[in-house]
């Protein structure tokens, strides 16, 4: 690199109790340069940019930013020194306005004069400069998620970070978003500042990054520049084999098993789902497409029992479905995969095993009489940590000990091995490395092929036309009427998210 060095990470270790998150890690990253962070779930990647931005203390190791020391451990001293991360998961507070958010942290409590006129300017410079435009005075509720992530990365901005951190900065984000967010990380590099991405999305990787940098086992097992390699490659790289997607082929689907009628839900004073007919049958799959935030995680909600409609019908198997229970759908064979791992999906302070359990607990291959049969659930519980490769520790480790890729996996595996007549996976993927993401399909394929009627409500395009045989987009509540993904293109796909359905779903 001609480039002076703006990042120096250097014998990074970091062990959490048995497991080896970062081995002996060194990295480093050039000024103006756009380096891609790449790796299975679990190899050590969101770890190593928590101890860069000062959120966990390395057992060994040193940081070295423009030449100069970094305290560790301390994120005000990485912010400092010119550091800002943008999480997967925003960290901002809905009920204050952008240049609240902004501003937060920046000025102390005991300030007698508040600075935000001048806030407001170098905010309004920072959003021109960048093409981050957002209004300043909006409450961040009211936002889309696209225009939350350019309030995270202008709050980053704010406070003058030379190294930027996005940790899967697309995850929530349209086609044609994420081609915008790269367009602002290509101006911001050419300005100087240096960037590091998570993404698991090789396609992002290839168009966005200038190297890559992939760890396998919380080591470094590669670099190359992105100008001399190929998505093949980097896959093999990650994964240590070759990886290849399932393709669907064509089948007939059979009997209506779920069906809708003006299905709304308002919740907090605001209407969620508006009048939402939809229908689904065996052995196919029916993508629901949309950003984040319109309405797709209430509908799963309501189809799982955890939520009840305000108004409208569900029948299920040809009949009324009446009160529908996580208990009672689970009786009849609907199995569900939910969008939030961390809080619909398990409890982190209990085991494996008894999270792989938790929904089936009276199931009589688990308790009698009351009494858990913990061996029996073990034993289950290792079945599916072997048959989804799950990582990171066995039927007796907490579940909070897991990487969020590896959490997914055994909430996968815990729905897919009951082989349900009816599967509810929403975002099943997200997160998910590119070999599991691959073995996901493959078993949701495997499962419509058996007969299984898949709703599948996902933000990845290439996901919905890969697995879907009809899709809906959800914007505002709103569904679309339903189109086969036969002929149906990235960029048509991303017009019907933005609810730019006039004429479209005709043309189709």
């Amino acid at each position: 690199m001609t480039a002076p060095l703006a990042l120096e990470l250097t014998g990074i270790t970091r062990r959490f109790g048995p497991v080896l998150a970062n081995d002996d890690i060194s990295i480093s990253l050039a000024v103006g340069e756009v380096l891609a962070l790449l790796g299975e779930n679990g190899a050590g990647k969101t770890t190593l940019m928590n101890i860069l931005f000062g959120h966990y203390m390395p057992d060994r190791g040193s940081v070295r930013i423009h030449g100069q020391d970094m305290v560790l451990g301390r994120p005000r001293h990485a912010i400092a020194m010119g550091v800002g991360m943008v999480h997967q998961h925003f960290s901002l507070a809905p009920n204050l306005t952008v240049l609240e958010n902004v501003m937060t942290g920046t000025e102390g409590l005991w300030s007698l004069i508040s600075r935000t006129a001048k806030a407001r300017a170098k905010l309004a410079d920072l959003a021109e400069r960048f093409s981050l435009k957002v209004d300043p005075d909006a409450f961040v509720g009211d936002l889309s998620v696209g225009e939350q992530q350019r309030v995270e990365i202008l709050k980053a901005l704010y406070n003058d970070c030379r190294i930027l951190i996005l940790d899967e900065p697309t995850a929530v984000l349209t086609p044609q978003e994420a081609q915008h967010l790269f367009r602002v990380l290509r101006t911001m590099a050419a300005e100087g500042l240096s960037i590091i991405f998570i993404s698991h999305k090789l396609h992002e990787v290839m168009a966005g990054a200038d190297r890559v940098v992939v760890l396998k086992s919380g080591r470094v097992v590669a670099e190359r520049s992105t100008a001399a390699t190929t998505k093949a490659e980097l896959a093999e790289l990650m994964v240590g084999r070759q990886v290849q997607r399932p393709a669907r082929v064509a089948a007939t689907p059979g009997a209506v098993v779920l069906k809708t009628h003006g299905l709304s839900l308002t919740r907090g004073g605001h209407t969620r789902l508006k009048e939402v007919d939809l229908f689904l049958r065996e052995a196919e799959v029916l993508g629901i497409i949309g950003v984040s935030g319109n309405g797709q995680r209430e509908l799963a909600q309501v189809l799982s029992g955890l939520a009840v409609p305000t108004s409208g019908a569900i029948d299920l198997f040809d009949a009324p479905a009446g009160t529908l229970t996580p208990a009672r759908l689970h009786s009849l064979g609907v199995a569900r995969i939910p969008e939030d791992r961390n809080s619909e999906g398990a409890i982190g302070s209990m085991t494996l095993w008894q999270n792989a359990v938790l929904e089936r607990i009276g199931d009589d291959r688990f308790s009698t009489g009351g009494v858990v049969r913990a061996g029996a659930a073990k034993r289950y519980c290792q079945q599916i940590i072997d048959d989804f490769d799950v990582r990171g520790g066995t039927p007796a480790t907490e579940a909070r000990l897991l990487s969020g890729g590896n959490l997914q996996k055994l909430i996968l595996g815990r729905n897919l091995a009951e082989n349900p007549r009816i599967l509810i996976a929403a975002q099943p993927t997200r997160g998910l490395d590119e070999g599991a993401i691959a073995e996901v399909h493959r078993r949701i394929l495997e499962a419509r092929a058996a007969g299984t009627a898949v709703l599948l409500i996902s933000e990845e395009l290439e996901e919905t036309m890969a697995l879907a045989d009809r899709v809906q987009a959800i914007v505002g509540g709103r569904l679309s009427r339903p189109v086969s993904t036969e002929g149906l293109d990235a960029q048509a796909l991303g017009l019907m998210m933005a609810g730019e359905w006039k004429g479209l779903e005709d043309a189709l």
